[in-house]
């Protein structure tokens, strides 16, 4: 295929990677590609490899995968399939395959095959071939599906070799067998339940695990806030993320890379599912520990803090058969309860609702719920497409993640379902803006949407030490950011003070504050026209919607909270 180039006139033949780019750019749409610039240079094309260009397009490799085999008409392979094949790497080197994205085996099936994550790449795949026995299948998978397996093939290979240990270990004291026995021992695992009951009953979310060159630091996230706790001694930090990595089913041999896993204990008298996620540092392995409480308390619409106006708002909108309804807010901000109490208030027998979620949270009866497993290939695009087959009346979705999981979930609302997901985004207009980046067409989104409710966690005070103060004059001309926030002479607020039921902080538990977007006639037409993230917030207000920093100062009028956990909330924004 051949073009002519703008400034020259030269005719040059388009390589195979830019007209996989143009593909792209028709399938994502040009709106989520990264600058031209980047990409074209006086009208040449800059990139070289499928590698760089799924790097630059800053795409989930999966997804990149998806199209490659699509648009080269090969066969999708998934990383189970590559770990339970047998490989026949031992004729080449590592680096080229890793290099290269290759990945040779016999399924079990007895088919010989080869995994690749650049098609494009026929002399690298003509060259591999002639070494096999057979000729092979050409499969496409992800580049970091390649490398897990070609890592998880040196690693069996290497089990028993003595230079293999030496790379591994970069002291005496990194013998695994004595490491794992040293996890195991009595003081640590008493430590690390020690640490794990000490959280728990102060109502942690997160537990942080951090070495440092003379000391070990755990700190815990309390209503948002990290708080220190005593930390076991600097000699036992290995054996603790050791013990760590034990219960998340983690490899305890491998420091040199970030890890991820899940556990489910009972702490307290309560189960617990943990997510553990580890990062190699200067001084060793951090850990962070999310805690989730397993249980099936589902609260109520009402028991959210919705205030009445919102409240409405949005359970006019769950009456409707079809629609998309969106929560949004950062990590840790209650969307995932949010989206349960409504699919409480939604579920009946005369509704099939199926949900995909990342984790699943809550248990909840009469509603089929799956677990994204991207190892095996299934996420939350893939389960949206088996949905669709699965004659749903609503659908969840935990997160809308990318374009492909934003286009089908689109594409759902608008054919009969009602659609309710998470977005992470500041605002509820920037939302929009957000669905637009990720490549769905403005009347698209306007013609699915039925509302949009953004949310924040913040503090309550403490009951039993909270201080009331009555705004006077002095006062307002003295703090100037009352008056920003909406306060007024005469108004009576409340501040934190600190006692002993709250640990000396001032607060004690958190509720959340809300905007509700509601997609009208006026907003639909805001959206389709492409309007700002302010015009569309500015028309809302206009027609009665309030703002999480109004919500925010309603609460601290009724003496829930204070000024400063409202402005603290709402820098966020």
């Amino acid at each position: 295929m051949k073009t002519t180039q703008a400034t020259t006139g030269l005719i040059v033949e388009k390589s195979a990677v830019e007209i996989f780019y143009e593909f792209l750019s028709r399938e994502l749409s040009d709106s989520i590609l990264v600058n031209s610039r980047i990409i074209y240079n006086n009208g040449i094309f800059l990139i070289k490899t499928y590698r760089e260009l799924c790097e630059k397009l800053k795409l989930d490799q999966a997804l990149f995968a998806n199209y490659a085999a699509e648009f080269h008409g090969y066969p999708r392979v998934f990383l189970s399939e590559l770990l339970f094949g047998r490989p026949f790497t031992e004729s080449f080197s590592t680096k080229y395959l890793r290099d290269f994205g290759l990945f040779p085996y016999e399924a079990k099936d007895g088919v010989i095959k080869i995994a690749t994550a650049d098609p494009s790449n026929q002399k690298a795949l003509h060259a591999i071939g002639l070494l096999l026995p057979k000729t092979p299948i050409i499969e496409v998978a992800a580049f970091d599906e390649i490398e897990i397996a070609l890592k998880d093939t040196k690693n069996d290979s290497a089990a028993n070799s003595e230079s293999s240990l030496k790379e591994d270990t970069s002291d005496n004291s990194d013998d695994i067998d004595e490491l794992r026995d040293l996890a195991s021992g009595a003081p640590v695992v008493q430590a690390v339940e020690h640490m794990l009951e000490r959280a728990v009953d102060m109502g942690a979310t997160d537990i942080h695990v951090e070495p440092f060159k003379n000391s070990l630091q755990i700190r815990v996230r309390v209503d948002g806030i990290l708080r220190p706790i005593p930390a076991p001694r600097l000699n036992k930090a290995r054996a603790i993320i050791s013990r760590i990595k034990i219960m998340a089913n983690l490899n305890i041999a491998e420091h040199r890379l970030p890890q991820d896993g899940r556990a489910r204990i009972r702490v307290s008298g309560k189960d617990i599912d943990i997510r553990v996620a580890t990062m190699p540092t200067m001084h060793g392995e951090s850990a962070i520990l999310r805690l989730l409480e397993h249980n099936n308390n589902l609260l109520e619409i009402s028991q959210l803090g919705l205030s009445k106006l919102d409240q409405l708002a949005l359970e006019r909108q769950l009456d409707s058969p079809y629609g998309l309804i969106i929560v949004t807010g950062p990590t840790g901000s209650g969307k995932t309860t949010t989206l349960a109490s409504i699919l409480a208030r939604l579920n009946d027998t005369t509704r099939k609702i199926l949900t995909i979620e990342d984790p699943v949270e809550y248990d909840i009866p009469g509603v089929c719920q799956s677990q994204i497993k991207p190892l095996i290939g299934l996420t939350f695009a893939a389960s949206l497409r088996a949905f669709l087959r699965q004659d749903p009346d609503i659908i969840m979705v935990g997160e809308m993640r990318d374009s492909e999981t934003a286009k089908i979930s689109i594409q759902a609302s608008l054919t009969g379902h009602l659609v309710l997901t998470t977005l992470h985004t500041n605002t509820a207009a920037s939302a929009i803006t957000r669905l637009v980046d990720m490549g769905i067409e403005p009347f698209l989104i306007g013609s699915s949407l039925l509302c949009i409710v953004a949310q924040r966690l913040l503090r309550i005070l403490c009951l039993h030490c909270k201080r009331s103060i009555l705004i006077d004059e002095e006062m307002m001309m003295r703090t100037p950011r009352y008056r920003a926030i909406g306060i007024k002479e005469g108004d009576t607020i409340f501040e934190p003070v600190g006692c002993e039921r709250c640990t000396g902080t001032g607060y004690r538990g958190r509720r959340a504050v809300f905007e509700v977007l509601e997609i009208n006639k006026t907003i639909r037409h805001l959206v389709t026209t492409q309007a700002t993230d302010a015009d569309i917030e500015k028309m809302a207000r206009t027609g009665g919607m309030t703002t999480m920093i109004e919500d925010g100062l309603r609460l601290c009028l009724e003496g829930m909270t204070s000024v400063d956990e409202v402005f603290r909330v709402s820098m966020s924004r």
